[in-house]
């Protein structure tokens, strides 16, 4: 248990010292908040589907966790190029726990910045439904965060360079979040990008914070937690099988 708090404080540390990573962090989810929010907003209200910042925000903070989650991966390649990793697999400890440590301060992370949208999201207009299932709503994002981050770790002990994990990452990442729903209603989209969504685990995350957040389901929460726990066991275990085969 040290081992692994030791690796999570580092990670909480490096963050810490970082301030234009928070201010990038939060950046570009703002900017789809207030660009698309109000952008958007006024159509949407006019089509009798409501307020379109409330309809957005869950999908933002789902986005503000899947990009800081994946891209925690970089760090496994800057430890493994840099040297860092090959000194702290061969300290005596067992790999998981050097896993342990470092997935779950890179999901820390993506969770606070999450919080951070969530809360700035409140100053601009945003209130839940219901407050009392504003911690079911952290239970979601903190699911996410380990899932995705354990994702970015094992495609990080594959990938030995920053170029390619990026250039995957985008190939990934973008058309997961773009065919989510996160953006438009899908009980009203065309049939071929419902069946996507079907198959896109990430739908299942927004619909899931939607429906403790403003009470708007599409998928059916039952199934959306279903969905949430196939997707945490799969994507850990991908990264633990990675992590144990990493080359330094």
């Amino acid at each position: 248990m040290r081992v692994i708090f030791i690796l999570w404080l580092r990670q909480i540390k490096k963050y810490r010292s970082s301030h234009s990573r928070i201010i990038g962090a939060i950046g570009q989810p703002l900017l789809f908040l207030l660009a698309l929010g109000y952008g958007i907003g006024a159509i949407y209200k006019r089509a009798g589907e409501g307020n379109y910042i409330d309809f957005l925000v869950p999908g933002v903070v789902i986005q503000t966790i899947l990009f800081s989650s994946i891209f925690w991966g970089i760090n496994v390649v800057f430890d493994r190029l840099f040297g860092f990793l090959k000194e702290a697999l061969v300290a005596p400890v067992g790999r998981l726990h050097v896993l342990l440590g470092s997935v779950l301060g890179g999901a820390t992370i993506s969770m606070l910045q999450g919080t951070l949208v969530l809360v700035i999201a409140l100053f601009i207009g945003f209130r839940p439904y219901n407050w009392a299932l504003v911690p079911v709503a952290f239970l979601i994002m903190a699911t996410m965060a380990i899932a995705i981050t354990a994702l970015g770790a094992g495609l990080g002990s594959i990938i030995d360079n920053f170029p390619a994990f990026q250039s995957i990452n985008n190939f990934i990442i973008l058309p997961l979040y773009f065919l989510s729903g996160a953006f438009f209603p899908l009980a009203g989209a065309p049939r071929v990008l419902r069946i996507i969504a079907e198959f896109n685990p990430l739908s299942y995350a927004v619909d899931a914070m939607r429906d403790v957040l403003i009470h708007q389901s599409h998928f059916g929460i039952e199934k959306d937690f279903l969905v949430l726990g196939l997707t945490v066991v799969i994507l850990v275990s991908f990264g633990t099988l990675c992590f144990r085969r990493i080359q330094v």
